[in-house]
């Protein structure tokens, strides 16, 4: 294996970065064979556990609850609609959509709870283990997004 004298001296291997995307990926992919046999997409699977939590939801605050813009939402909002595990209304304010759980969507909240389960046996984590990652992530995420500057005009 060639190593160059040039530059910095950076290695995929030494990135934070890489690290977290390897680490997502390969959490994503342990879930969608579990999740592709309940109808869901990981994506979709997120918007679900917001609804779960959080009950009828306007798709503006759904996008911001998921860090997602709200023409990223929509499509998902369209599948899960078309798999009858949501439905979509105009609130008073016409401009507002709320999205709401059928019958069908809060009774697979179980078991998406099982292939959740599974995925978690596979981290080979214990509970309070996966508590402090899933904080020490959250907290990277924030003072990772509260030093991004946003551009002027």
């Amino acid at each position: 294996m060639a190593t160059s004298t040039k530059g910095p001296g950076l290695k995929l291997d030494d990135q934070l970065c890489f690290a977290l995307y390897a680490a997502t990926n390969a959490v994503v992919r342990a879930y969608r064979p579990l999740l592709g046999e309940l109808g869901l997409t990981y994506p979709q699977y997120l918007v679900m556990l917001a609804l779960w939590q959080d009950g009828v939801t306007a798709v503006h605050d759904l996008a911001a609850r998921l860090q997602l813009t709200s023409s990223a939402i929509t499509p998902l909002v369209d599948r899960l609609e078309t798999a009858g595990f949501v439905t979509r209304a105009r609130a008073a304010d016409r401009r507002i959509v709320l999205v709401a759980l059928t019958e069908t969507g809060r009774l697979l909240e179980d078991k998406v709870a099982v292939a959740q389960q599974a995925v978690v046996c596979r981290t080979g984590l214990g509970e309070r283990d996966l508590a402090d990652l899933r904080q020490e992530l959250k907290d990277l995420a924030g003072r990772v997004a509260d030093d991004v500057i946003a551009p002027t005009d």
